[in-house]
């Protein structure tokens, strides 16, 4: 394992083990009485040493596992060498526990423990009940902590992703929530221009026509009432362009049909196949219809992709003469339209949508059954009197 990677509870846990082990080495070299048993101590130790210097051991299950073979081996011999050596099963707990995977790890401290208390027993120690329960328990104490830590340490990583996500799905959520609020005043600063100011242009430059026809002709007033049309007309203008440069910027560049037909490619891999068509001869629609009407899509075929399971969708956009359709039809699972309760999130949901398309005075359906699909269709009436060129604001 990589030592900038371990967490400062693992640090220290690995600085005690080393000194452990030094310790207890250095104790069953002193004790010794023989040659063979402190040669047996220094070749643990050089052992041990090198699995702290060599990168295969930290980088490599596998060669942690050799090495650990290695070091258990080494520690058998000093085992053999002088009683001293069973003290020495205590940090190799935490070793065996730390390098190996569980299924391995348990028995491996389990052949340790019975190994020092054979030994301790083959040097001809009096057998009484210390001689089974202090490797037992050390070996269990070991397991304890290793394990108990291991499941600590996952909870809070576990704790630590989750914080993050929150963290990441509020920022998430607050940035979609500012850029649906300035999309919704924009649409509302473009309905109030194009619902008051542009109207009231309009109006006035229709009646100076009027003035202007019911003069005679060669009358000085005519001139004037000339330069004020134009004055109103250029105004009118200057209105539609405010009114375009508020609409949303799936408009800004193309029709409402272009739009919806760029919204059809939305739906993702994973969703339904979206077709758009287009039926009747199209016409040039004021700002709050396209605004409206491509909304009412958005959010349907939203509600398609998140709930309908469906495989097919089709948005069909339908000039009538003095009104236009729209119509979001898939093959989903459908639901039972009269038990959907009115959703309190502005911009989403039947009742948003419903309330869109009746602000212009237009009808909106939903028919829907489980099992059959789903088909949500609004209907707006379209200006009795068209509007003079330039005046579509």
């Amino acid at each position: 394992m990589d030592p900038r990677s371990l967490t400062p509870v693992l640090r220290a846990l690995r600085l005690c083990v080393h000194l452990l082990m030094a310790g207890l080495l250095a104790l069953a070299a002193l004790r010794a009485e023989s040659a063979a048993g402190v040669a047996a101590a220094v070749l643990t130790a050089a052992v041990y040493a090198a699995g702290s210097l060599l990168p295969s051991v930290r980088d490599s299950q596998r060669g942690a596992a050799i090495w650990l073979g290695a070091l258990s081996a080494a520690w058998l011999l000093l085992l053999w060498t002088t009683p001293d050596g069973l003290w020495v099963a205590f940090p190799l707990y935490f070793l065996q526990l730390h390098l190996l995977p569980v299924r391995w790890s348990l028995p491996a401290v389990a052949l340790t423990a019975g190994a020092a208390i054979l030994s301790y027993v083959r040097h001809g120690a009096q057998l009484n009940p210390g001689v089974f329960i202090g490797p037992l328990l050390g070996g269990a104490v070991a397991v304890a902590t290793v394990l108990g830590y291991q499941a600590l340490y996952r909870e809070s990583e576990r704790r630590r992703r989750l914080i993050e996500e929150l963290i990441s799905t509020r920022a998430e959520l607050a940035a979609a929530e500012r850029h649906a609020g300035t999309l919704a005043e924009r649409e509302r600063l473009a309905r109030e221009i194009h619902d008051t100011l542009a109207q009231g242009l309009s109006s006035i430059q229709l009646l100076l026509r009027a003035a202007e026809r019911a003069l005679p002709e060669g009358s000085p007033a005519a001139g004037h009432i000339e330069e004020a049309r134009r004055a109103a007309q250029d105004n009118l203008a200057e209105a539609r362009r405010f009114v375009r440069a508020l609409a949303p910027p799936d408009l800004e560049h193309g029709s409402l049909a272009g739009a919806l037909e760029r919204l059809c490619g939305t739906a993702g891999p994973d969703g339904p196949r979206v077709r758009f068509s287009v039926s009747g001869t199209p016409a040039e629609l004021p700002t709050p219809y396209e605004v409206a009407l491509l909304r009412i899509a958005q959010s349907a075929l939203a509600n398609t992709v998140r709930h309908a399971a469906a495989s097919r969708a089709e948005i069909t956009l339908s000039f009538m003469g003095g009104s236009v359709a729209l119509d979001v039809v898939d093959d989903g699972k459908g639901f039972e339209p009269g038990a959907v309760r009115p959703s309190s999130e502005g911009g989403f949901g039947l009742p948003a949508m419903r309330s869109r398309a009746e602000s212009l005075g237009g009808a909106f359906t939903v028919e829907s059954a489980p099992g059959q699909g789903t088909a949500v269709a609004v209907t707006l009436p379209l200006p009795a009197t068209p509007l003079p060129a330039g005046a579509d604001a």
